[in-house]
């Protein structure tokens, strides 16, 4: 007999099915126990009143892997998953008794602390609520694909141990590659510009390494970046409405394909305006009741200037340009009108940092000049510069953090909270 999941169950009134899971809960009444069974689709509920089939739900234990075959039958007005259950259920271990969690699965909300569900990673994502955010990750990773496929760009796998610690001066993570140094990449930025020149479009979705001693709620020391770079644009706008189309889809893609998480988590789905507001770094700075010299804006300038979005505009999302160029990397395109400010951006999600974006530099001598002017070596960047002597145009792109994404999307109060296994200052296991 094949397997029936939960949710399927409602297409079977009266027949005899097959469904498999996990021990969820039992409830054991006077007269009747009811066995919850867990699958990835959900909920099923199993009646059992024979005395033999109780004594055995009464010695199950939670989490203990189970097969049930029994009938399914319609009750109106019951507490049952989609008012059907089981009935007449025959009961078979698939594996040994589980030994319970220490915590929980069944309640509403899981009751333990946020180190003590990372340390129990693996039985903690079963609770709905934890499997839920990664159910809108992955619908947002399909929604970040299908938006980019659609537009001609072709999706690109790099490196992630590499020989050269450059990006961005950020601390990289060491390591031995046969008796030479390498490192753990920080990003695919040098590489995606270079695939610039081989597709015109291109993005990634990938591991990226930071070893930056961040013990904070909105870092993480390995996150999933969600790289996009685009050739031929006029200047930074163009990718900035790459950006909004790309979030657009992706958040059309959490609300079709992951809309039971959506309701699980209570989420409120923002609405990506046709054209996102957009203020100047100096613009900013004075809503934000920053001081005109201050060199970035710190998070408290962001939550300020989110409020005002949300305030002026109905906006969920804002675009700041022109952060100064001694701000933003090297490669940072500055503004021709402005060059002590870039055709750079970030753009703040409910208030928090959440992409970071511009166009880059496109000429080799340009290259080299913004690399002397830092005092900063050509030798390790020989194999990306090389590149730009062979013909590059003009280009940007722009890379969202998704465990940030998510997290800001869910209200979650950690961005921990959201990632599978987080890696961070503190935590290599499990």
């Amino acid at each position: 007999m094949q397997r029936t999941l939960s949710t399927q169950l409602g297409h079977h009134v009266g027949e005899s099915v097959r469904i498999a899971g996990w021990v969820h809960r039992r409830r054991l009444l006077k007269s009747v126990a009811f066995l919850i069974v867990r699958d990835a689709a959900g909920l099923a509920q199993v009646v059992v009143a024979a005395p033999a089939a109780r004594a055995q739900v009464e010695a199950l234990t939670e989490e203990t892997v189970v097969e049930v075959v029994g009938t399914v039958v319609a009750r109106r007005g019951c507490a049952a998953p989609a008012g059907v259950e089981l009935t007449e259920p025959t009961v078979r271990l698939l594996g040994p008794p589980a030994e319970p969690p220490p915590f929980d699965l069944y309640r509403p909300a899981l009751t333990a602390t946020l180190p003590t569900q990372l340390d129990h990673a693996p039985v903690a994502l079963r609770h709905p609520t934890r499997s839920a955010a990664l159910r809108i990750s992955a619908a947002a990773v399909a929604g970040f694909r299908a938006a980019l496929d659609a537009r001609g760009f072709t999706e690109i796998h790099t490196p992630k141990v590499v020989g050269s610690a450059t990006e961005s001066g950020a601390n990289v993570f060491a390591l031995d590659w046969f008796g030479r140094p390498a490192y753990l990449a920080q990003s695919p930025q040098f590489y995606k510009q270079l695939m610039v020149g081989v597709f015109e479009r291109v993005y990634e979705v990938g591991p990226v390494f930071r070893a930056e001693p961040h013990d904070t709620t909105r870092h993480l020391a390995q996150y999933t970046s969600l790289d996009v770079e685009l050739g031929f644009v006029t200047d930074h706008r163009d990718v900035m409405r790459a950006l909004r189309d790309t979030l657009a889809g992706m958040l059309g893609e959490v609300g079709s394909r992951a809309g039971a998480a959506v309701a699980t988590l209570g989420v409120a789905l923002p609405a990506v305006p046709a054209e996102i507001p957009a203020v100047h770094f100096t613009e900013a700075l004075a809503i934000a009741g920053a001081p005109a010299d201050e060199p970035d804006l710190a998070p408290a300038h962001e939550r300020a200037l989110g409020e005002w979005a949300a305030r002026e505009h109905g906006s969920d999302f804002l675009f700041v340009t022109g952060y100064p160029m001694a701000k933003r990397p090297f490669y940072t395109h500055p503004d021709p009108a402005r060059p002590a400010y870039s055709n750079g951006f970030d753009l703040l999600f409910r208030g928090l940092e959440l992409v970071t974006g511009g166009q880059r530099l496109h000429r080799h001598a340009d290259y080299l000049a913004a690399l002397a002017a830092r005092g900063e070596p050509v030798g390790p960047y020989a194999g990306y510069l090389d590149a730009f002597r062979h013909g590059m145009p003009p280009h940007g792109g722009f890379a969202i953090g998704l465990e940030r994404f998510v997290a800001r999307l869910t209200g979650a109060a950690n961005v921990r909270e959201v990632t599978a296994f987080p890696r961070d200052l503190h935590r290599l296991t499990p």
